[in-house]
């Protein structure tokens, strides 16, 4: 998480690591009712700034967790 970020509830999901995307969005949410979980397929290009209110959930072409999702 970012030192930017004052942490509201949980801030990353280690234990997601694996699990289906789907799954893990569903998860986040309702674990930190003040971010939105977004799926990002790998190799996907997105932007760099920091929001406090988002968690990328990176996932392969199967749908499988492949970074630990925190809030950045």
């Amino acid at each position: 998480m970012s030192d930017q970020c004052q942490a509201e509830g949980k801030s990353s999901w280690p234990e997601l690591l694996g699990a289906q995307g789907t799954d893990a969005k569903a998860t986040i949410e309702s674990e930190n009712a003040s971010v939105t979980a977004v799926i990002v397929l790998e190799g996907s290009i997105v932007t760099q700034e920091i929001r406090c209110d988002r968690v990328r959930v990176w996932v392969d072409t199967y749908g499988i967790v492949t970074r630990v999702p925190i809030i950045q």
